[in-house]
């Protein structure tokens, strides 16, 4: 098993490339050198501060040039950063304080300081954390990284994410450095992200796609541009263009809205050799127009959770080659299916995905009977994730999704998956846009949201060209704009609400 340290990725490049830009938000720019020596003043501050190994770190802060530093600060002294985005109802910030647990928390969030303050926990400011980071003693590399005590191990916890499930309230996956930085080499083996490039990363730090934009971009040297979250909306375009972005992660709404801003007269156009997905699969036709308006575009769709970070990816444009497939599986590492009794199937037979190799990550933070539920021993040294997710593995290793656990349901009596839907409403000329929401509380057939310059008649009428009658929704509603989550995936907890409204 690797012993190498998140930390350690800072420290490589900082050694190779010390001069190279790191990281800028547009405003303030940082070498390598500059964010490793930040980072070990930080690390000091956080032990001076009780900081101690395993302790968690709760990170709420702006999205700046400031963070990266931060981050491998609180790997660096062996605590456990949770990365949370802010505004947020307070019942979610209590829930991930009380959760946590952490030993400080950093934030200038007024909401979220006070409900720290009101159960003891020491708060931070940006302001605070800039000095520490700007004090300087001569060679901070002269002293030691690390805070005094034992430093972490490879096998220690270095990070909580918190992602939601379909019912109930956020639970975080715990990853250890060994997880955390084998998949970034493995991810990184793939996308080949190269020293020249410009990663732009507008997806917030809270979700691992964005998060993991920081790690890969230092593995690779390469220059991340840390844009606001207001850039996804009509400054997007603006922003890629600024910066010199060469590389842009995307989840659907974002490449929805790029290829928008693209064709309207006189766009400019961005140096964009690559964009990459996950988290939610992206329509045919968005990355069609893509590579329409940027010719030379290349494009690599992932699959992934958050309990493996990434399980599959395809080779540049390979998805015009194999339409339906969302990659291979991440080198050292397996996919495979299994039956409803959990025996493994050959290859091209469908059933639930299994992920198995050293980044399947170490479980639930206090959630045993979920992280034996998902985390299973089989044979060997490490866990397999059973993802829940279900599709197949084709002959050649590549993996075809069908859909999430949750998003298979039934309509007119055959099983029919959300994903599959929504692929088909977007194949309707006119719609822009779509989202499905299963039955929910005992109400026959799903509803289909849009954002369409149709009715919802003439959208189920033409979905009927695209889609087998007994799979298509009972109901159409049209939206000017679909609700999204803070990570940019369609929102079906905001959808239902929508559907009970209409219904009451």
């Amino acid at each position: 098993m690797s012993t190498e340290l998140l930390s350690d990725l800072l420290d490589a490049t900082a050694d190779a490339r010390p001069d190279a830009p790191a990281v800028d938000d547009g405003t303030t720019c940082r070498t390598y050198r500059e964010v490793r020596d930040a980072s070990v003043r930080l690390a000091r501050r956080l032990g001076a501060e009780g900081v101690r190994r395993g302790d968690r770190v709760l990170v709420a802060l702006p999205t700046d040039a400031a963070l990266p530093a931060l981050l491998y600060a609180v790997a660096r002294a062996g605590a456990v950063f949770v990365v949370v985005r802010t505004p947020a109802p307070d019942v979610a910030l209590a829930h991930v304080l009380d959760d946590a647990e952490p030993a400080v928390v950093l934030t200038d969030d007024a909401a979220l300081g006070d409900l720290a303050r009101a159960r003891h926990l020491p708060v931070r400011g940006a302001a605070d954390l800039a000095r520490a980071a700007a004090t300087g003693d001569g060679d901070v590399r002269a002293g030691g990284d690390a805070p005094a005590g034992a430093g972490p191990l490879a096998v220690d916890p270095v990070c909580l994410i918190y992602t939601s499930g379909s019912t109930g309230m956020p639970k975080a996956v715990v990853s250890t450095h060994a997880q955390v930085t084998f998949a970034v080499r493995a991810i990184q083996s793939e996308l080949r992200y190269r020293p020249d490039d410009v990663v732009h990363d507008v997806l917030p730090t809270s979700f691992d796609y964005g998060l993991y934009q920081i790690f890969l971009s230092t593995v690779a040297g390469a220059r991340l541009r840390l844009g606001d979250p207001a850039e996804t909306g009509g400054r997007l375009l603006v922003g890629l263009v600024e910066s010199g972005a060469t590389v842009l992660p995307c989840v659907p709404s974002l490449a929805i809205n790029l290829m928008r801003l693209l064709g309207r007269p006189g766009a400019p156009r961005p140096a964009l050799r690559l964009v990459t997905n996950t988290g939610a699969a992206m329509p045919p036709e968005v990355l069609a127009g893509l590579r329409r308006l940027l010719p030379g575009l290349s494009v690599q769709l992932m699959f992934g959770l958050t309990e493996c970070k990434r399980a599959a990816i395809m080779p540049p444009d390979e998805d015009l080659r194999r339409p339906g497939a969302c990659g291979r599986a991440l080198p050292g590492t397996e996919i495979f299916t299994v039956d409803a009794d959990g025996r493994r199937q050959p290859a091209g037979v469908t059933g639930e995905l299994v992920v198995r190799g050293p980044h399947v990550m170490a479980g639930y933070w206090r959630r045993p009977e979920l992280t034996a539920e998902r985390f299973r021993r089989a044979h060997g040294l490490f866990p397999q994730l059973h993802t829940g997710d279900h599709g197949l593995v084709d002959a050649d290793g590549y993996v075809h999704f069908a859909g999430r656990r949750d998003d298979v349901y039934k309509e007119k009596g055959t099983r029919v998956s959300a994903t599959e839907v929504e692929a088909a409403a977007y194949r309707v000329d006119g719609v822009d846009a779509a989202g499905v929401l299963p039955p929910v509380d005992g109400h026959d057939g799903a509803t289909l949201f849009v954002v369409a310059a149709l009715t919802p008649g003439d959208v189920l009428r033409r979905l009927r060209g695209q889609l087998e009658e007994m799979k298509v929704p009972a109901r159409c509603v049209v939206l000017p704009d679909l609700p999204l989550t803070g990570n940019g995936k369609v929102d079906r907890r905001a959808l239902a609400r929508l559907a009970g409204e209409r219904r009451g």
